[in-house]
């Protein structure tokens, strides 16, 4: 793995333990300036913050936050800034490995990367933590003190996971990286084998680079709106074992692009799909809004439980195919094992949980605000036979409020938000609605607990939640909430 080289005058100095400016913050008090930008500090690491950071807690009321560090790990930090009460750093020195980590780990540049910040410790130990975090959430919430939180549950494959990869490029022709930013910064970390995407991610990945320094692919640079190529990006099928490339650009130019895009075929014969997107825009968005494709063939098509899916190049799919096949299975457990009635999918992208669904329901309503989503989920409902499926693209506040006046009688809402949750007007309009039933599929503990409060005084109970590992060794888990129909609303 290599730094973007317009990172490295911010790389951390070298120093240990006894060099001028170490202190200690173990039983002794800590001082504003001992936290100055450029300190050694030997601390014992007392916590993991939801970013995955070591956290100490100085006797005059200051934060260390230590990247790279795990509970117990008896360190010297390098303090890299410090900010309104909040001091930055690196691990300079391991003292005393925790109890935690793994002797093991199956990356060596986590703590540059910043990636998947969990790497480094025992993997169940990353099951306590999660577990734990979601309880911490839901801590905050008197009303939520019975809910039952199981145990974690994982997919099979800890590492080589993901089936998708969003990459940055930078640096230039002669020297590209492709990788991801550094938390905080737009410092790209050129990713080689990376150890949570799949090989075949990695083989593109890598063929890319070496396209790019042969053919003289201008690489854009931000900062002078200059070049060509902007973000790499990689989807597999595990079903068909096939791959699709994007190629993200500044404009439409054809003859680098296709030359590029037949220079990664020959190096991996599994690209089947090959895709020029041009987003001129400005910002951090990776797509724009039209596709170039340079292959006959448009999609992939991968396979969760019995459902086939088609995927488009900016399709919304889960990441971890293995893990989301465990959340459509809960979702289904929870349903129950009686023929369902009108199934209201809510934040439905292609269609995932309410095809998963629809074999034993009368009908699936499907709401989305992302058009070519909906258009997707059309087409695999189509391509699974399900002509039971209705999808619509739009807000789903509206959408509520229109199906609210059709007099729909609702046997089970699902709800599948992004990491922001659902806005109020959703959870009242849904409530309005009556469902049976609720299942809340949620990516933020945090934002899973606030709404599941407003649920309770809606008038619907939460019994228990699910967490699932969608993400191993990353600090993100997903959880599925399973809620009740109160016999009398509390409001």
């Amino acid at each position: 793995m290599r730094k973007n080289t317009a990172s490295h005058k911010n790389a951390p100095r070298g120093g240990t333990a006894s060099e001028p400016g170490t202190g200690s913050l173990t039983g002794a008090s800590s001082s504003f300036t001992r936290l100055a930008k450029n300190a050694r500090l030997e601390v014992t690491v007392s916590a993991l913050d939801e970013e995955g950071c070591g956290t100490v807690r100085t006797a005059d009321g200051m934060t260390l936050r230590v990247s790279g560090a795990l509970p117990g790990d008896s360190i010297v930090a390098a303090v890299d800034h410090v900010s309104r009460g909040t001091a930055f750093a690196h691990v300079h020195r391991m003292l005393g490995p925790s109890t935690v980590r793994s002797k093991r780990p199956p990356c060596t540049e986590s703590s540059a990367c910043l990636g998947c910040p969990l790497i480094c410790m025992k993997y169940s130990e990353q099951k306590n933590w999660k577990r734990g975090m979601v309880r911490a959430e839901m801590s905050r919430y008197p009303e939520l003190k019975d809910v039952v939180v199981h145990p974690v549950l994982s997919p099979d494959n800890l590492i080589h996971y993901r089936t998708v990869a969003k990459l940055a490029v930078a640096g230039k022709c002669t020297d590209p990286f492709i990788g991801i930013y550094r938390r905080a910064s737009h410092d790209v970390y050129d990713l080689e084998g990376c150890s949570l995407h799949n090989p075949l991610i990695n083989r593109v990945v890598d063929a890319a680079r070496a396209g790019i320094r042969k053919l003289k692919v201008p690489v854009y640079n931000p900062h002078s709106r200059m070049g060509l190529l902007r973000y790499l990006v990689v989807r597999v099928s595990l079903l068909e074992k096939k791959a699709m490339v994007v190629f993200v650009t500044s404009r439409r130019s054809y003859n680098e692009i296709h030359h590029l895009g037949r220079f990664v075929q020959e190096r991996v014969p599994e690209v089947d799909v090959v895709v020029q997107n041009v987003n001129g825009s400005e910002g951090n968005v990776i797509f724009g809004q039209k596709d170039h494709f340079l292959t006959p063939r448009h999609h992939l098509t991968e396979k969760i439980g019995d459902v086939m899916f088609q995927i488009s190049p900016r399709s919304f799919f889960q990441v971890n195919p293995a893990a989301a096949r465990l959340i459509y299975g809960q979702v289904s457990t929870w349903a129950g094992e009686s023929p369902l009635g009108t199934v209201l999918d809510l934040y439905c992208g292609i269609g995932g949980i309410g095809l998963f669904l629809a074999a034993r329901a009368q009908q699936v309503i499907g709401y989305e605000y992302v058009e070519e989503a909906v258009a997707d989920a059309r087409l695999n409902a189509r391509a699974n036979g399900f002509a039971n499926c209705t999808f619509e693209s739009g807000d789903v506040a509206d959408l509520l409020e229109d199906l609210a006046e059709e007099c729909h009688a609702i046997d089970l809402a699902v709800l599948n938000p992004p990491r922001k949750g659902c806005d109020e007007a959703v959870l009242r309009r849904l409530a309005g609605l009556a469902p049976r039933a609720l299942i809340y599929v949620s990516c933020s503990p945090a934002t899973l607990c606030r709404d599941l409060s407003l649920l309770q005084a809606l008038g619907y109970s939460c019994r228990e939640i699910q967490p699932v590992d969608m993400f191993p060794q990353t600090v993100h888990v997903e959880c599925v909430a399973r809620l009740e129909k109160n016999l009398k609303k509390s409001a």
